[in-house]
């Protein structure tokens, strides 16, 4: 249908078919409000008006219009698409970065003339319309970031002239047309982002004019197709993220131009082929998160230009070239995760501006390169669990650029020789896990801008906590466990941020300062095993974040201050073997302490230890007839249960061996045939985890509702697996579901948990909730998952973060679930550690588990800010604009004008796209994660 204008003899067609056009858009920010037709103004009939319209460009005479520009208008509607085939001068059509909706209209198609065509960054949807193939002069057609459904179109091969092609983003789907061989001028080809499966054709090979091809974030099937190494003129090639299996060909070797390779997370297999020495252009080379084996080719030292190699994240071994430290280009090496061996390039850095270095995870051995910082740009170096050993090279003592140092678990030693007034931007350092000696250097309160200080398990380091510590602006945490530090706690002049002091196994005597008080971003202190003496300072009470507190193995007197009843935060408290005396304290989060908290105090009483002497006493006459009554009534239920359990002697048919029972806190005193009697009448409900594990609810004998999971096992990996399910059940904070014990034979254990009947986040998506309820729910996942990372050692991985693993309590609080069972199957099958000392053997795996956890909070982030609507979606989300991204966001949270509110959703979704970053290195910690989100809204009192 065509557009017929109702002129008058003063009129021009152009300018009424644009005034219909504005008729059909949602202008809310009226920017269109120089489209008018002035009435009684003066015209000339050979001119067109619009020609002094925003947006509309015209020839020198103002006789026709060549261009319409509506790109960045704050426009929206759907477009009927019947006025455009007047226009058929027209060259340049730009609709971007609005709000359209709907199909694209194919009216689009009648103008003829056009060479430039932009819908990127709107909300098109629907199949795309045929009839493209009639823009024969098209060169550029962006349709970058929409919502189109159904295939790619086909006919776009047909046009002869296109040179840019932009589809990525979009939600197409099915394979990538064969056709798409066919072009003869294309440039640029852009597919990355979408829902595109199939095989890759192999007739891409034939498009001998491209210089530039995305095409990854999609799920194909099979391998890189040969054919590719054909494309003569490609200078830019990336298929991240793409499935892709099978070995990379060396045919790409062809591809003498290319100066960017990006094949990152795959499935892709095989040795890296030496003749990619051959791409003399290369700058970029990133082969990351694949299963690629085999050393790093010897030639990679003729790759003069590159500046970019990551191989993180392989099966790689081998030792590193000694070419590598002869390539004057390379800035960033990241090869950590593999199973290198043998000790570093010695010239590495010496003749090369490197900035950022990560062969963490490693075997690596011998010295750290004495030169690593010699170009004066260094920012990262990152080398922990390796066999580095020696002292630390005298490059570092003035690296000025250096920003984070993380050396940890390796063997290194010697003095810690770095000069913190010529470190002015260092803000992480990590040492832990060494043999230094010497101390903590006396000038580290010159780190101005020090945020991380580690240093724990270095046995013979000695010293003491130097004065001015506490006085680093920035500081949040310092850990110095099992040092061999000496001396006394500095005075706390100023710690606002401090988070997290970790003083343990040390031997610090005299008191703990009052003026602890002042550290109120204070989460934990371990001060236990030390020689602290003197009254515990009630200062402590005004501590209101604290969650940790460990004061056991020390030499404190007195009463413990009641008090510190009001830190209702409080989740971890141990003053255990110490020297308090007079009763435990009454108040609420004393009693949620079982006695192991407080045992070792000769002369402290009161539950849950000894009674106090003449508290019966006190009840009088009625209180000890009181009392004789409860023990009276608890006989008789232990009575009961008893001789419910007389004839109890094996659970179902197929259980073998005596069943045994292991509590932990919060379960009553049962015998394992209680707990089985009870299951006889258990209801079966739907597992919300892939794991392996039958699910069902059963209630106990005293009434209490618990949900139980069941782990077989092998009996000779029995010892390991109930170390680490004790480990999951002594796991307590706010947000994560309580392990509250579990019974067991030589074959299997049930797993009892408390039921919380109030279903999962995925159930719950698509519920209407305000922002405040979902903020809640992201904190809740974000402090669990920080617990399990950061406050548990060794670093408990979730292994199955998922929306359907975010459980309800009763006050629709979030907790998590599933937390540690993938790793009790990975343990049954024998490729985790055989005991709970040796778990550090599998670091590898659980550093990666520690990493997908932050991937797969990033996910449930954004299932949480879109209402679902991006679950499985997020390569079409990460490669989709921001701003449209944050449009949509704020539609889906019926955000409106709040320009605060504005800000605090666009703050969560930046720090969910930085956890399902693709590098795993520009991947924040969940600690670090938690950080940002903390700073959003002030701390809850």
């Amino acid at each position: 249908m065509f557009f017929e204008p109702a002129l008058s003899a003063d009129a021009d067609v152009y300018s009424e078919v644009l005034l219909s056009l504005k008729k059909e858009l949602v202008d809310d920010q009226n920017s269109l409000s120089d489209w008018i037709l002035s009435p009684g103004g003066e015209t000339s009939p050979e001119k067109v008006t619009a020609c002094s319209w925003s947006g509309v460009s015209c020839n020198e005479n103002s006789t026709s219009i060549l261009g319409l520009d509506l790109s960045r208008k704050g426009l929206g509607g759907e477009l009927s698409g019947k006025q455009f085939s007047v226009f058929k001068e027209v060259t340049s059509l730009n609709l971007s970065y609005n709000s359209f909706s709907g199909q694209l209209p194919v009216g689009i198609f009648n103008l003829s003339g056009l060479r430039t065509l932009d819908i990127s960054r709107n909300n098109f949807s629907g199949h795309f319309p045929s009839g493209v193939s009639g823009l024969r002069d098209l060169v550029v057609f962006d349709a970058f970031s929409n919502s189109f459904s159904g295939p790619v179109p086909v006919e776009l091969s047909e046009l002869e002239h296109l040179k840019v092609l932009n589809l990525a983003g979009s939600y197409f789907s099915g394979p990538i047309p064969s056709d798409f061989g066919l072009f003869k001028s294309l440039e640029f080809i852009h597919l990355a982002g979408n829902s595109l499966s199939g095989k890759i054709p192999p007739e891409l090979g034939k498009l001998q004019t491209v210089t530039h091809m995305e095409i990854g974030y999609n799920s194909y099937e099979g391998s890189i197709p040969w054919q590719l190494g054909n494309m003569s003129s490609i200078e830019y090639l990336d298929i991240a993220d793409a499935n892709l299996s099978g070995m990379i060909p060396s045919e790409l070797s062809n591809l003498t131009k290319l100066q960017s390779l990006f094949l990152f997370k795959n499935m892709l297999t095989g040795l890296i082929p030496g003749e990619f020495s051959r791409m003399i252009s290369l700058t970029d080379l990133d082969l990351s998160v694949n299963l690629i084996s085999g050393p790093i080719p010897e030639s990679f030292s003729e790759l003069k230009n590159l500046r970019l190699l990551s191989l993180m994240y392989n099966e790689m071994n081998g030792t590193v070239p000694q070419g590598i430290a002869d390539l004057p280009s390379l800035e960033t090496l990241l090869i950590w995760n593999n199973y290198f061996t043998g000790s570093l390039p010695s010239g590495l850095g010496k003749n090369m501006k490197l900035k950022y270095i990560d062969v963490s995870t490693n075997s690596l051995v011998g010295a750290v390169p004495p030169n690593i910082c010699s170009g004066g740009v260094l920012v990262k170096l990152i080398l922990f669990s390796n066999k580095f050993a020696g002292s630390l090279p005298p490059s570092l003592m003035n690296c000025s650029s250096l920003v984070r140092l993380r050396l940890e678990d390796n063997s290194l030693s010697g003095e810690i020789s770095l000069t913190f007034s010529l470190l002015p931007d260092i803000t992480y350092i990590d040492l832990s896990r060494n043999n230094f000696t010497g101390g903590v250097p006396a000038d580290i309160y010159q780190a101005s801008k020090l945020q991380y200080f580690n240093v724990s398990y270095n046995s013979r380091l000695g010293g003491f906590i130097p004065e001015g510590i506490w006085s680093l602006p920035f500081l949040q945490n310092f850990s110095a466990s099992s040092c061999n530090i000496s001396g006394n706690i500095p005075s706390f002049n100023s710690c606002k941020l401090v988070s997290v002091i970790e003083l343990n196994g040390n031997s610090l005597f005299q008191s703990l300062p009052k003026t602890v008080s002042r550290c109120q971003a204070l989460d934990r202190i371990d001060l236990s095993n030390n020689h602290l003496t003197g009254l515990l300072p009630k200062e402590l009470a005004s501590l209101t974040a604290l969650r940790v507190l460990d004061l056991s193995h020390n030499n404190f007197t007195g009463p413990i201050p009641a008090k510190l009843g009001d830190l209702s935060s409080l989740q971890y408290l141990n003053m255990s073997y110490n020297d308090f005396t007079g009763s435990i304290p009454s108040e609420k989060v004393f009693k949620s302490m079982d006695g192991s908290a407080f045992v070792g105090n000769a002369r402290l009483c009161g539950e849950p230890l000894r009674h106090c002497p003449g508290s019966v006493a006190i009840l009088g006459s009625k209180g000890t007839s009181k009392l004789m009554l409860v023990l009276l009534l608890s006989l008789g239920i232990v009575v009961f249960i008893a001789a419910l359990a007389f004839g109890l002697v094996y659970f179902r048919k197929g259980n073998k061996g005596r069943w045994k029972m292991v509590a932990f806190g919060g379960l009553p005193r049962f015998t394992a045939n209680d707990i089985l009697k009870s299951f006889s009448s258990a209801e079966s409900i739907e597992s919300t985890t892939s794991l392996p594990a039958l699910v069902c609810k059963a209630v106990l004998p005293t009434g209490i509702t618990v949900l139980v999971k069941n782990i077989e096992w092998d009996a000779k990996r029995m010892k390991a697996m109930m170390e680490y399910i004790t480990r999951m059940g002594n796991t307590r904070h706010v947000n994560l579901i309580r392990l509250l014990g579990f019974c067991y034979n030589k074959q299997m254990a049930y797993l009892l948990y408390d039921y919380l009947p109030n279903g999962n986040l995925a159930e719950k998506m698509r519920i209407k909730r305000d922002w405040s309820a979902k903020y809640k729910i992201v904190m809740g996942v974000a402090r669990g998952l920080c617990f399990l990372h950061h406050d548990c050692y060794p670093a408990m991985p979730h292994g199955d973060l998922k929306s359907s693993n975010v459980v309800f309590d009763e006050n629709m609080e979030p907790r998590l679930t599933e937390f540690g069972l993938a790793y009790l199957v990975r343990m049954n099958k024998g490729s985790a550690g055989g005991t709970l000392s040796n778990l550090e053997a599998d670091n590898n795996a659980i550093r990666e588990q520690l990493q997908m956890d932050v991937y797969n909070f990033g996910e449930i982030v954004l299932e949480i800010l879109t209402n679902g609507r991006s679950a499985n979606m997020v390569g079409s989300i990460r490669s989709k604009p921001r701003d449209v991204l944050v449009r949509e966001i704020f539609v889906e949270n019926e955000v409106g004008t709040d320009r605060s509110l504005q800000e605090e959703i666009k703050s969560v979704l930046e720090v969910a796209l930085l956890c399902i970053q693709s590098r795993v290195s520009d991947r924040p910690s969940i600690g670090e994660a938690l950080k940002l989100l903390s700073g959003l809204k002030p701390p809850r009192k």
